[in-house]
């Protein structure tokens, strides 16, 4: 079985599954958790689902743990203390900066469908106490107002022109999958391909930005599609995903967007996943300001609040893609 869970991951889930471990029992576990024992019951087969494994045998006197769910418990324990942790520092941090009065503003790229970052928002307005700010905008967009202090941090699509920042990859990519017209795919369907090379669209028009809107994803890419052999009719790129979409329905070109984006859905595009999907991915990376190597009397304290910051949403962002629980 395919396993969903940490492509997606929602730690909910794992700690539901701890909880019910340290009770032995789904009726403690449920009053614990001030839930009842119907939907933890079911949150429960969904993790079984999702991981292939049987966590737990029934009995008379409650639940026991199977080897395999001992396996899961080990595994999960940790990351679930971790993310204990770092809320505990992240409502600290919120209260210091609710007190200061000063807003974490964090900006998201427009380059992932908004979507993705529902679970990372929802888990930092649950943990932090003090103003939270987002705002969207493309990537370099974004690494200039964090660089003129603007914004607090940003996480943006990776690789990106940022000398003057401090830039952490993150465990969030998605593969880039062609949003084609309709009418493109008629040979697709009838030949009943699931996957399309890029060399098979070879003279056809590519919706692409300019280079100096972000020279290194341009270069990136650009030496991405040398290597699989892939020679498009590059036309200027709509700013706004809206309006490309309308004109790739339009049968116009077609766009090369994540995977995310495939969730919207447009009538008359097609969004074909790719033969070369596992080299064709857009991932996601974590911007903060430079840290100030000034020496003077404040120096220790605010690297050590940049650090915690960095720690925090990087933990934070392990919600990346999480999607809503019933």
């Amino acid at each position: 079985m395919t396993n969903d869970l940490f492509e997606n991951p929602d730690w909910r889930l794992l700690r539901y599954f701890s909880i019910i471990a340290e009770e032995g029992s789904m009726r403690r576990a449920a009053e614990r958790l001030f839930m009842t024992q119907p939907p933890l019951s079911r949150h429960m087969k969904r993790l079984e689902e999702m991981l292939g494994v049987r966590l737990f045998t029934r009995h008379s006197k409650g639940l026991t743990l199977t080897s395999q769910g001992q396996a899961v418990l080990l595994i999960a324990r940790p990351v679930l203390q971790a993310q204990d942790a770092a809320g505990k520092k992240l409502r600290t941090l919120g209260q210091r900066a609710a007190k200061a009065g000063a807003p974490l503003t964090v900006g998201l790229s427009t380059a992932f469908e908004q979507g993705v970052f529902a679970g990372f928002v929802r888990h930092m307005q649950a943990q932090w106490h003090g103003p939270l700010q987002f705002v969207r905008h493309s990537s370099p967009q974004l690494a200039r107002a964090v660089a003129q202090g603007k914004l607090s941090a940003a996480l943006v699509a990776l690789p990106l022109d940022a000398p003057a920042l401090r830039v952490s990859p993150l465990p969030y990519a998605e593969p880039l999958l062609a949003a084609l017209p309709e009418a493109w795919t008629q040979d697709n369907k009838k030949h009943g391909h699931k996957r399309m090379g890029l060399k098979s669209m070879n003279g056809r028009a590519l919706f692409w930005f300019r280079r100096e809107a972000n020279p290194a994803f341009f270069d990136h890419m650009r030496g991405l599609f040398a290597h699989v052999g892939f020679i498009p009719e590059y036309i200027e790129e709509p700013e706004e995903y809206d309006v490309l979409l309308a004109r790739i329905a339009q049968g116009e070109g077609m766009g090369l967007l994540p995977r995310s984006f495939s969730a919207i859905g447009r009538q008359g595009v097609v969004f074909q996943p790719l033969e070369e999907e596992n080299l064709l991915q857009m991932h996601l990376g974590l911007l903060l300001p430079a840290q100030d190597t000034d020496r003077d009397v404040g120096i220790t304290s605010r690297q050590s609040a940049a650090s915690q910051l960095q720690e925090l949403l990087t933990a934070a962002a392990q919600h990346l893609g999480a999607k809503a629980m019933p």
